[in-house]
């Protein structure tokens, strides 16, 4: 009958339509979230990287991931001229800072760029650009006064909660910042990003077996068991014509 309800329906489980989705829904969506958000909050007390961040002034947690990959493969050599790219909220730039010694005197040249403004870390040159543009890869080589012996990568696209999406959005990053990286590596140099694992990885690496010497996968302590991310540092750039 028009206006009545369905067989199985019951009673005050929709909201009139004027007032948006189903009230049953907007309960679910609401206590999820809240439970969300509490998982969150422990999962951050318990943490002892968040613990540590906090106490040793670094901005983010992920500062622990580069140390970790740096005291392994020794890639952050004071002097050394880094593009740290993505690097809001500037975790990875302080670290950088520190170890190339950026600022000092003798010391390396750390060139942060983020298309969002970030609170400016010491020793950095800070460039707010897309990495993309077409004149960003001369932009900053000039900040760095020549080319660069490292380029480093943390960015992620935000999360959709759909895996493969994910990984598909988290590759396009990674795969713009090898070729950024191309323009301005010097022949030796490294490239260290972020990798999402789900199966679309192997063409860029084959790449990355091409024009780098070596190009090993990590997944330092400081990255969450749960997360799929890992970490590929290539070291001893070809060259651009080399590898080609």
């Amino acid at each position: 009958m028009a206006g009545g309800r369905k067989r199985g329906d019951k009673r005050g489980t929709t909201a009139p339509a004027a007032a948006g989705e189903p009230r049953a829904k907007r309960l679910r969506t609401a206590k999820g979230r809240r439970l969300s958000s509490s998982r969150w909050l422990t999962r951050q007390l318990r943490d002892p990287y968040v613990a540590a961040a906090r106490s040793r002034g670094y901005r983010s947690r992920s500062a622990f991931k580069l140390m970790e990959l740096d005291d392994r493969f020794h890639f952050l050599k004071p002097g050394s001229r880094v593009v740290d790219l993505g690097a809001a909220p500037g975790g990875w730039s302080q670290v950088v800072a520190e170890r190339i010694k950026a600022g000092r005197p003798g010391g390396g040249r750390l060139v942060a760029v983020d298309i969002m403004e970030m609170e400016a870390v010491a020793g950095a040159r800070h460039l707010t650009l897309d990495f993309l543009a077409e004149a960003a890869a001369a932009e900053i080589k000039a900040e760095l006064q020549g080319p660069a012996d490292v380029v480093l990568s943390d960015m992620a696209a935000p999360a959709t909660g759909h895996p493969r999406t994910d990984h598909l959005r988290i590759m396009a990053l990674l795969e713009a910042a090898y070729a950024f990286a191309r323009e301005v590596l010097r022949p030796g140099g490294v490239f260290l990003g972020k990798v999402l694992r789900g199966g679309t990885e192997r063409d860029l690496l084959d790449a990355l077996k091409r024009d780098f010497r070596e190009v090993r996968h990590v997944k330092p302590p400081a990255s969450r068991k749960e997360s799929a991310e890992i970490y590929v540092v290539a070291t001893g750039f070809r060259g651009a014509s080399e590898g080609e």
